[in-house]
């Protein structure tokens, strides 16, 4: 695949398909029960005139995760391109996820996108795919299983590379001690994220396990960490809603570490710009999303296939303060 250097790490790249008619796109999950919840695309004008087919995206988000609001945002603004159908639906844990995907199939749908962050829960309901002759793109996480489980490209960012990017970027900080957050347990992802950062990181790395779900215990054992070791340098999170939560941290504990993120959003480029983060590790949600649907749509359109067999990367790119305010226009309107 050709690849191109974008600030400090080389990008995979990925064409996109030019754009149609806007589609609003925001996930609002509201008070319904996590089974229940589905986003349908109706809006917005069809850049082309194939037939109005069917797709699913079936995502591990959390409730209220603003990362995967914007994924599901590019999703459907290449839905509305491209006269899809769009339904979306998650669940954090995997069984009850493989249980939405098993509803999707039921239902008919004519492509599946998924996300494998816990990629067991997940391999028999998709063999069922198969069997039924429903194409799958895996998007996000599980580019090593993405192939093996059936599915036609895998779309995301290669979570080893992008924490090799982290552990090298702390180099080049002269960074000793860092302290790696990981917010969702069983999440493969999130584990080699971790995992390359310390593979490429000349100092030490520590990983501290929390309840992503519950911030004031985030805030909470974050603070404690750098209290009891003064000798932290560097706290690395995995996502951008962790990085302001690990900021109120350092500062109730008088630390003088550096925070850094994986994950970009409007909070992330301001606080990057502020000087209060470090770096940011952006994946490009928003693309990813984008590109599963018209890679779903060109498949059925012209039996294309995206990648040769390898995931089509949309990251790692560092982003640092001097990145910050060229992306702020993007950020302020949920696709970066």
């Amino acid at each position: 695949m050709a690849r191109v250097r974008t600030g400090t790490r080389a990008v995979g790249v990925v064409m996109a398909a030019a754009l149609g008619a806007t589609l609003a796109g925001c996930s609002s999950t509201g008070g319904k029960r996590a089974e229940e919840r589905a986003a349908e695309a109706t809006t917005g004008r069809a850049a082309v005139n194939t037939p109005r087919w069917t797709f699913a995206m079936v995502t591990h988000s959390g409730d209220g995760d603003t990362f995967w609001d914007i994924v599901q945002s590019g999703a459907e603004q290449a839905a509305a391109k491209d006269n899809i159908k769009f339904l979306y639906s998650h669940h954090k844990e995997g069984q009850q996820q493989a249980q939405l995907v098993q509803s999707a199939i039921d239902r008919g749908v004519d492509g599946l996108i998924v996300s494998l962050a816990k990629p067991d829960a997940m391999k028999d309901v998709l063999a069922k795919a198969a069997r039924k002759g429903i194409p799958v793109v895996t998007v996000n996480s599980g580019s090593e299983q993405s192939k093996a489980f059936g599915a036609l490209s895998h779309v995301g960012q290669d979570e080893t590379i992008a924490g090799e990017a982290v552990g090298e970027e702390l180099n080049k900080r002269k960074k000793k001690k860092a302290l790696c957050v990981l917010h969702e347990q069983g999440n493969v992802g999130h584990e080699q994220r971790c995992d390359g950062a310390r593979k490429t990181f000349d100092g030490e790395l520590k990983n501290l396990y929390v309840e992503g779900t519950n911030m004031p215990e985030v805030q909470s054992s974050v603070e404690a960490k750098l209290q009891t070791d003064k000798s932290i340098d560097s706290v690395v999170t995995l996502g951008a809603p962790f990085a302001d939560t690990a900021v109120k941290a350092k500062e109730q504990a008088g630390s003088d570490a550096e925070i850094d993120t994986f994950d970009l959003n409007a909070k992330v480029a301001q606080s990057l710009e502020d000087g209060d983060l470090g770096f940011a590790v952006d994946q490009q949600p928003y693309l990813q999303g984008y590109e599963a649907v018209d890679l779903l749509w060109l498949h059925h359109y012209n039996a294309d296939v995206l990648g040769g067999g390898r995931p089509v990367l949309t990251g790692p790119q560092i982003i640092t303060e001097k990145d910050a305010a060229e992306l702020q226009e993007y950020t302020k309107r949920g696709t970066r």
